[in-house]
């Protein structure tokens, strides 16, 4: 019987979720849907002085917008230090691990040496074979790991393929501290294997750790989980990817108005591929998505890229599901509030109404809130630069024709709006444009907007003929 994947995503609560942790977690969570099995979440909170509760709940609440949704619930590495620590003893009674007194200014003596004579500066072994008859009174011990002295440790990894580490390069290294409490390294493999994760997805960066990692799992004589280390998240110039390129909490992305389903999207495209798709539901990254198709080389991030193709999520998105999204992300958008505040019942229809012209033109939601504010703009408008310079008076004049004859219109339609404006520009020898463009102004207090028919629609017979007469002047 094949045993069921278990991967998992550990973020250290030190800060919010940047976007190379979401594709982190995006690559563990596509993996285990993709297989049948399951993602669990393990808060490394281990750094007491550096993790806060402020950080763990920013990293729940990103993956929840995102919706990378865990098994269970969320562990704590910091909770789990007892079961750490008798690990740790357990290795010592195995004989793989031992007690070592040395001092901070002894190891500081030993690195000098070894640099002195040319060598790495580590640990040289020294309390590895010693009696504990010989400790020290009063010096509180760390117990360090047994690292194989000769030969190489190798990880069979799935992206990296088989990477090989010289055994005298892996000193015995400390797995817990004077003070009882463990290491990264050595807390790591215990909630692994206790939480039964099989396949560990993370970034390349860690492959160094993987390698030791290993040394603990075979000196419990523990199975070592599928590896595969994820390449990290360039900029656009090869560089590290820094916040000018990207490197940011994913919230800072709900604030420039990206869709989870986009950024879930672009996410899966950095170092992962399927032919020549681009544009991907979520269920067609869970059916395609496999590990082994992941790209070895670093991949760039592009904001041009990511912008795109969220307005193209944008416009294939159902309305009504825009709608909610819209209204739902509004809260963090700079201006959303006060546009919420202002969305009666009468608005909200509106809103509603205009959306297939509004999302047909904007890329992020920053840009369809843009576009919608003319919805709730109080009479009289205020009119941008752009606006007022094309209201001369002539164009204030043909306004004030304009709002007689669409004042007979019965029956208020995009369509019966849109032809009393041609007649009008026919009739007087105007092209279309020179009647279009004031009136937009006028509806808008803008020089663009959605299709200007469907604006006079939305917006009823009542509010346009009102906005026009405000910027009319009679002959």
């Amino acid at each position: 019987m094949t045993t069921p994947v278990v991967t998992r995503f550990a973020p250290s609560p030190t800060g919010f979720l940047h976007i190379g942790g979401a594709r982190t977690a995006l690559f563990n969570w596509l993996y285990a849907r993709h297989v049948g099995g399951k993602m669990l979440l393990r808060i490394e909170d281990t750094d007491r002085q550096r993790s806060t509760p402020e950080a763990t709940a920013a990293i729940l609440d990103g993956l929840a917008w995102l919706g990378l949704t865990w098994d269970g619930e969320p562990i704590s590495q910091f909770a789990r230090a007892a079961r750490h620590k008798e690990v740790a003893e357990d290795l010592v009674a195995r004989g793989q691990a031992y007690y070592c007194y040395c001092t901070p200014e002894e190891i500081e003596a030993m690195r000098e040496k070894a640099r002195a004579e040319g060598r790495p500066p580590r640990y040289d072994g020294t309390w590895r074979d010693r009696d504990p008859s010989e400790a020290p009174q009063g010096v509180k011990p760390v117990i360090r790991i047994k690292a194989p002295l000769e030969g190489e440790t190798v990880i069979h990894d799935r992206v990296q393929g088989d990477v090989r580490f010289p055994n005298k390069d892996l000193d015995d290294f400390i797995i817990l501290r004077s003070d009882g409490t463990p290491t990264y390294m050595h807390a790591v493999v215990v909630d692994d294997h206790d939480m039964g994760v099989t396949h560990i997805i993370r970034g390349d960066d860690h492959l160094t750790n993987a390698a030791r990692q290993a040394i603990i799992y075979r000196a419990m004589s523990w199975d070592i989980p599928v590896m595969a280390h994820i390449p990290l998240i360039h900029g656009p110039d090869g560089g590290k990817l820094s916040k000018r390129h990207g490197a940011l909490g994913v919230d800072a992305y709900r604030a420039m108005g990206y869709l989870p389903s986009a950024l879930r999207n672009y996410l899966a495209r950095l170092g992962w591929s399927h032919g020549d798709d681009e544009v991907m539901t979520t269920e067609q990254m869970i059916e395609w998505f496999d590990i082994d198709d992941v790209n070895k080389g670093a991949a760039r991030f592009d904001f041009q890229k990511m912008e795109a193709l969220n307005g193209i999520h944008m416009r294939q998105m159902d309305d009504a599901a825009l709608f909610e999204i819209f209204m739902a992300t509004l809260p963090h958008l700079e201006g959303g509030p006060a546009f919420r505040d202002k969305l009666d019942e009468k608005r909200r229809a509106q809103l509603r109404a205009a959306l297939p012209g509004l999302k047909e033109r904007a890329k992020t939601l920053v840009e369809l809130l843009d576009s919608a504010g003319y919805l709730v703009s109080e009479r009289p408008l205020a009119m941008d630069e752009k606006a007022a310079a094309l209201l001369d008076d002539d164009a204030r004049s043909m306004l004030a024709a304009l709002a007689e004859e669409l004042a007979g219109v019965t029956e208020w339609t995009a369509e019966s709006t849109e032809a009393v404006v041609r007649d009008l520009a026919e009739r007087t020898g105007r092209k279309l444009g020179k009647v279009a463009q004031p009136l937009r102004a006028a509806l808008t207090g803008r020089t663009t907007s959605p299709g200007i028919f469907d604006v006079l629609a939305v917006l009823g017979r009542e509010e346009s003929l009102g906005r026009i007469r405000d910027q009319a002047i009679d002959e």
